[in-house]
């Protein structure tokens, strides 16, 4: 599940950085396209994340037993809700301009802190 979750967001990631290079540039002001660039590279960055937790959970990765993904299931959610709060809040606000939506973002940065911190527990639940 989280390979085929990590494709896709990955594949939005592209999408969403192409169309704001193509589609947004004259559009809109150079400080909001370079919000709209900031989420998309956090967009691509974590769901290259959920793609490497989804190849350690099956152990292809290391070609050994994977850790299963109860073993990521922590990291992957906050990684993905992280990434739906964070990078999605700004592209609405990009494109609705909905002032609302600022307050949404700091929440997501929070959450994808907390899954990179959750790392800590999957690496100290994998035997030596």
């Amino acid at each position: 599940m989280w390979t085929a979750i990590a494709a896709i967001s990955g594949a939005l990631a592209v999408a969403a950085g192409a169309f704001g290079a193509h589609g947004l540039r004259e559009k809109v002001t150079p400080d909001q396209l370079n919000a709209w660039t900031t989420a998309c590279q956090y967009h691509l960055v974590h769901s290259v994340v959920l793609l490497a937790l989804a190849l350690y959970a099956s152990g292809a990765a290391t070609g050994a037993a994977g850790g299963g993904d109860k073993a990521i299931r922590i990291p992957a959610w906050l990684f993905l809700t992280g990434m739906l709060l964070f990078s999605g809040s700004i592209y609405a606000l990009v494109l609705t301009g909905q002032r609302w939506l600022g307050p949404i973002t700091p929440m997501g940065g929070l959450l994808l802190i907390a899954g990179w911190i959750s790392l800590i527990f999957v690496a100290g639940s994998k035997s030596p």
